[in-house]
Parts: structure tokens; C-alpha cells; sequence
């Protein structure tokens, strides 16, 4: 098909995608960018957020969109194939709402402790976990 990328998306517990897609919104560490067929070659940081793929309308399957959230890693696209190795990947069908809502109060009351080694480290600790959970 000359209008679609071959997309795999890999996590170290397991390659969860290897498939043609039409479109992809990858969420890199400084924003969303759309990959489609015959696109510039790129390696990118991921970020953390909702992966979308499109996929093509092919025989009797009736193409539609996947979502995924993701968190850190790296992407590659070149000839017209996106490699996504992201640390964390995970169906958006997996989620459940109310975890999510309970996830982000439990993040958001979260402080440093006074007796915290280094405060920093543990202060950037807290903003990924706030950032993932609104994610």
C-alpha cells in the first residue's frame, strides 16, 4: 500500500504493535508531530500522552484509530516505517477512568518530605508522576 507507514510501537516487556497505518500523532517531549508516508526522516525524544493511529480501510476491516498512552523513549522514522520504543505503553481501552481520576488526586496531594535527601530529585519525581497521571 503507497499511502501507509509500517508502525511498531515496543515496550521492554513486549512489542505491542507491527502494523500499516495511515497516520500517527506521536507525543514527543516538546509536543504532538503527525508521521504520514513519505515523510522526512526523524529521531525524536518521546514526551508522555495519547498516541493515536489511524489505519486504512483494507478488504473487510473497516480501518478506524487505536490510542495508546505513552510514556518516555525514542522514535525513528525512515523509509516510511515509525519505530516507537517508548518505556510504557498502554491501550487506552485498559484505562479506567476512575483509576485515573483516583491516580491524579493521589499525585496532586503529594509533597517533598523535609527529611528528603535531595529535595530536587525528588520534586521532579513528583512533577512526572502529576504529568503522567493528567496525561
Amino acid at each position: 500500500m503507497a499511502s501507509t507507514i509500517r508502525c511498531k510501537l515496543i515496550t521492554p516487556e513486549a512489542s505491542l504493535l507491527d502494523d500499516e497505518v495511515t497516520y500517527a500523532s506521536v507525543p514527543l517531549w516538546d509536543g504532538l508531530i503527525g508521521m504520514t508516508h513519505g515523510g522526512s526522516p526523524l529521531v525524536a525524544k518521546l514526551g508522555m500522552g495519547e498516541l493515536r493511529l489511524d489505519f486504512p480501510n483494507m478488504g473487510e476491516a473497516k480501518g478506524g484509530s487505536r490510542f495508546y498512552y505513552i510514556e518516555e523513549g525514542f522514535m525513528k522514522f525512515t523509509d516510511n516505517e515509525l519505530t516507537i520504543l517508548a518505556s510504557e505503553a498502554l491501550p487506552a481501552e485498559n484505562l479506567i477512568e476512575a483509576d485515573c481520576a483516583a491516580e491524579l488526586r493521589a499525585a496532586e496531594t503529594r509533597g517533598v518530605p523535609s527529611d528528603a535527601s535531595d529535595k530536587l530529585a525528588e520534586m521532579d519525581r513528583i512533577t512526572k508522576a502529576r504529568n503522567a497521571a493528567r496525561s
